[in-house]
């Protein structure tokens, strides 16, 4: 699939929770002048703290607001100036939700290409009554999106999430081999559709028990349900293997042996990829109406409201989403 770069995509990106680091990564990734070689971003947010953002990071002589739109969303059901940086509150979890609920409308509408957000935070979100838990569940709930696929992606490696924001003993009753066998035809049809994969390397399943169950002395998984979902995609005319040990099979991706990786469960993917490269390493949201990456931190209150934090995972977000556009 061939992709025009002629044009510079518009990007939306949404300030994530006002209290946080949210702004104040954003302010410093506009101050880049790499940011504008690959997209035209739109903010989603308050020009009031992104405004005291610019105070804190002392960039004021930096910040050319005619490079950049701001939109903000109706601020009827939250009151902007109790915010206070590094606390969470039902008026940051609200403001937050409003953000991505325009950014949504942006992205649906097709007046932007692609969506980039900054960290939101659950406990606010639940002092807000949100009835959702993250942004991934967010997205699906606005744009009637039935469980959308989570992807790591870093250096080239790309790593998929069978489960993920659920308690760890509930992670074998997931793994089903139908559900395997569907996240198998969705991740590699994903890939496609992004022109990331590579046809000619396999697209891999990692394994749920230690060396891959062991014909089935350290758990029954591998056997009787990951194996069988695997032979079944292949004999539908997908390139996998699996199960392999989780041990070796994000090292052997890395390498270039795999197209991508299938994970069972949150920790085991997101223990790879942020070994690998914490600042760099971006979540994708596939299976939107639109594209989606994210920043893979959270928002850093303890540090809010110092300048200190970084802002490479907010500026390699926004570039992915532009490399990633259909």
């Amino acid at each position: 699939m061939s992709k025009d770069r002629s044009k510079k995509p518009e990007i939306v990106i949404t300030m994530g929770d006002p209290a946080g680091i949210g702004p104040e990564i954003i302010i410093k990734t506009l101050a880049k002048e790499e940011i504008y070689r690959s997209c035209r971003p739109i903010i989603c947010g308050s020009r009031v703290f992104l405004e005291k953002a610019m105070r804190i990071c002392g960039l004021e002589n930096r910040i050319h607001w005619d490079r950049f739109c701001v939109e903000e969303p109706r601020i009827a059901d939250f009151d902007e100036k109790k915010i206070e940086l590094g606390k969470a509150s039902a008026d940051g979890g609200k403001a937050a939700y409003r953000y991505i609920e325009k950014a949504t409308e942006l992205c649906m509408s097709k007046t932007v290409a692609a969506m980039a957000t900054a960290p939101i935070n659950k406990e606010a979100l639940k002092m807000a009554d949100i009835p959702y838990i993250g942004h991934t569940e967010i997205l699906a709930g606005l744009t009637g999106t039935q469980d959308p696929l989570t992807m790591f992606y870093v250096h080239g490696l790309k790593v998929f999430f069978l489960t993920r924001h659920i308690a760890f003993s509930q992670i074998c009753s997931m793994c089903t081999e139908e559900r395997i066998y569907d996240y198998i035809v969705r991740c590699t049809e994903a890939m496609e559709r992004m022109d990331i994969g590579n046809r000619e390397k396999p697209f891999a399943v990692a394994a749920l028990n230690p060396h891959g169950g062991d014909g089935g002395l350290f758990g029954s998984e591998e056997k009787n349900n990951i194996f069988p979902a695997v032979l079944r995609a292949r004999e539908n005319g997908i390139n996998v293997v699996g199960p392999i040990p989780a041990d070796s099979v994000f090292h052997m991706a890395l390498k270039g042996d795999f197209s991508g990786v299938l994970s069972l469960y949150h920790d085991q993917g997101h223990i790879a990829t942020k070994t690998l490269d914490f600042e760099k390493t971006i979540a994708v949201t596939c299976g939107l109406p639109f594209l989606r990456t994210s920043v893979d931190h959270g928002t850093a209150f303890d540090i809010a409201g110092k300048g200190t934090a970084s802002e490479i995972s907010m500026m390699e977000a926004v570039n992915v989403a532009a490399r990633l556009i259909l």
